[in-house]
C-alpha cells in the first residue's frame, strides 16, 4: 500500500488534512491532521452517537471543552473524547495549534466536512439548520 500525504478539506480558515478516511481498509478508522489558526471559528459543542475520538497535540495549542471541563493540550498530549461526550475544540492562544485526530468507527470521515465545507465556504452567513441536518445525518447532534 502507497503511504498517504492526506487529502485537504478546508471549513472557514481551519484545514482537515485527511490520513485515513472511512473509505479505506475496513471503515473502522478515521485520521487527520486538524489545523486551528489563532481565534479561528470551530464547531460548535456537539457529540458523537457511535463514535469515539482521541485529539492527540501537534504543536501549539488546543483548548478541548468536555463535558464543561477545558483541557489545554500541548505537544504531545492527548485527549479520549467518548461517544456520547459534548466537546469542542477551539485555539485561544497566538500561535496555530496541530493535532491528530483519530475517529472510530471511521463513519465521520471526509465526506461528511466537505459537506459542511460546501456550507460555510459561501459568501455572508452560513445556513445554520442546513449545517445541522447534516450533523445529524452523519451521527453528531448539537448540544
Amino acid at each position: 500500500m502507497e503511504a498517504h500525504t492526506g487529502d485537504v478539506v478546508r471549513i472557514g480558515s481551519l484545514e482537515l488534512r485527511f490520513l485515513v478516511d472511512g473509505t479505506q481498509g475496513s471503515g473502522s478508522l478515521v485520521m487527520f491532521e486538524f489545523v486551528v489558526p489563532p481565534s479561528a471559528r470551530v464547531p460548535a459543542p456537539h457529540f458523537h452517537k457511535e463514535v469515539d475520538e482521541i485529539i492527540y497535540a501537534l504543536e501549539g495549542t488546543t483548548t478541548t471543552t468536555l463535558d464543561g471541563q477545558k483541557h489545554e493540550l500541548r505537544a504531545g498530549q492527548s485527549l479520549l473524547i467518548p461517544r456520547g461526550s459534548v466537546h469542542t475544540h477551539e485555539n485561544v492562544h497566538g500561535e496555530t495549534a496541530r493535532s491528530l485526530v483519530v475517529m472510530t468507527p471511521g463513519s465521520i470521515g471526509k465526506r461528511y466536512f466537505e459537506e459542511v465545507a460546501r456550507e460555510v465556504n459561501v459568501p455572508g452567513k452560513p445556513d445554520i439548520a442546513k449545517i445541522k441536518e447534516i450533523m445529524l445525518r452523519h451521527g453528531l447532534v448539537p448540544a
